[in-house]
C-alpha cells in the first residue's frame, strides 16, 4: 500500500507525538520509583501505558516502511 506525501506527514507527526510522550511517561516513572514510598498501582498504570504507547510507535515506524513486495 502506498502512503501519501499528507498521510505520511501525518504518520511521522503522531509518531513524534507518541515518542514524547513515550519519554515523558519513562521520566515519571523513573522519579516515581526513586520515591521512599512508591504507589505500586500507579507505576503499574503508567507502565503499562508506556507499553501501549512502544507498541503504537513500532505500528507506526512500520507503516512508515515502503511494501517491499508490493
Amino acid at each position: 500500500m502506498q502512503i501519501t506525501k499528507s498521510n505520511k506527514q501525518r504518520l511521522l507527526q503522531a509518531l513524534a507525538e507518541l515518542k514524547q510522550e513515550h519519554r515523558t511517561l519513562d521520566i515519571a516513572i523513573q522519579e516515581m520509583a526513586e520515591q521512599v514510598h512508591k504507589n505500586q498501582i500507579e507505576m503499574g498504570r503508567l507502565k503499562r501505558q508506556k507499553l501501549k504507547l512502544k507498541d503504537t510507535i513500532a505500528r507506526l515506524e512500520s507503516d512508515l516502511i515502503p511494501n517491499l513486495h508490493g
